[in-house]
């Protein structure tokens, strides 16, 4: 995804929320429904999660130094799980302790055109920010479902907007769902019972973006269309003749690391390979641009110790691996 791309849907986000959240606060001091006030606070958090998603976008920026030699691109990922936490503690827990209190002391809602009024505007609002989401992801998400797009995407920004906007619009209809019952039967109770049903919506969604978040923290690898991509680049068919074994990993969500054993033959002398892993480099390059950092290991490749399988110790985070001819 492109900075530029999220960061349209965090501006168009940003300015929603604000609006939103001014509005839904002055309808709760009319009208004192507690919904107007859990929903005002999520606003407010949302507005505060698309100033963080602007602040890692920011300081993912910045080059590479020689204590963080490959850049802070995962910058983006950090400020992207501070959001669930954000979304989760502030907007979640906070919503469903106001509805356990309004739960606890039922009053009816008061000036009702406050409330419905601000909802139906609230409406929308996110409708128009969740359109703007919808468009930008569109053009990145190709034939991938919803679901898909938002486990797999490698930057944060379009899948944690996308679900605060479908968050914030269900909410919307629990609030009005709620206010509006409370109204009808004159019981306070359904004002707060819609105000649970919002907190437990938006811990639910918290779960989600921190899971994924998580993921993408841990280090993922690139697609496996990328991948395929960068086999075929190394491979010239000349001096490399295959790959022994890859991994790929996302230093940021636009800046990928491939490290690869490749396979040449016994006699190539030293000369040769060079010229090879500098041309399978601008190969990879060309194939998936951001593949910008690129190591290549040369090594004979020896069929009986391909016949043996994968050594499963000799992986990032286990022991030393034994050394073995390839």
């Amino acid at each position: 995804m492109s900075a530029s791309g999220g960061t349209k849907a965090i501006v168009a986000a940003l300015g929603a929320n604000l609006a939103i959240a001014v509005a839904k606060f002055v309808a709760f001091a009319f009208s004192g429904s507690s919904s107007m006030l859990a929903e005002g606070v999520h606003s407010l958090a949302d507005s505060g999660n698309q100033f963080l998603l602007l602040i890692g976008g920011k300081k993912a920026q910045r080059e590479a130094t020689p204590q963080h030699p490959f850049g802070y691109g995962r910058e983006r990922y950090i400020y992207a799980f501070l959001v669930s936490i954000v979304l989760f503690s502030i907007g979640g827990m906070f919503a469903i302790y106001e509805g356990y209190e309004k739960i606890s002391h039922p009053h009816p809602v008061e000036h009702w055109y406050w409330p419905v009024g601000v909802l139906v505007f609230a409406i929308i609002a996110e409708g128009f920010s969740f359109r703007t989401a919808i468009k930008e992801s569109n053009e990145l998400r190709g034939k991938l479902s919803w679901a898909q797009f938002i486990r797999r995407a490698k930057a944060p920004e379009l899948p944690v907007v996308l679900l605060e906007d479908f968050g914030a619009l269900i909410g919307l209809v629990l609030a009005l769902v709620g206010v509006g019952v409370a109204i009808l039967t004159g019981d306070g109770i359904w004002d707060g019972i819609g105000t649970v049903c919002i907190g437990v919506l938006l811990v639910l969604i918290a779960l989600v973006l921190a899971a994924e978040t998580k993921s993408l923290l841990l280090g993922e690898a690139a697609g496996l269309e990328d991948v395929k991509k960068i086999e075929a680049a190394i491979v010239d068919g000349d001096t490399v003749t295959g790959v022994i074994h890859m991994r790929t990993l996302h230093l940021g969500p636009e800046e990928l690391l491939v490290a690869a054993k490749i396979a040449v033959e016994h006699d190539d002398t030293a000369t040769e390979v060079a010229h090879a892993i500098n041309a399978a480099e601008a190969r990879i390059r060309e194939a998936v641009p951001i593949a910008r950092v690129i190591y290549l290991e040369p090594d004979i490749y020896s069929e009986a110790e391909a016949a043996k399988g994968p050594d499963p110790k000799a992986t990032p985070g286990g022991p030393t691996p034994h050394p073995a001819d390839h």
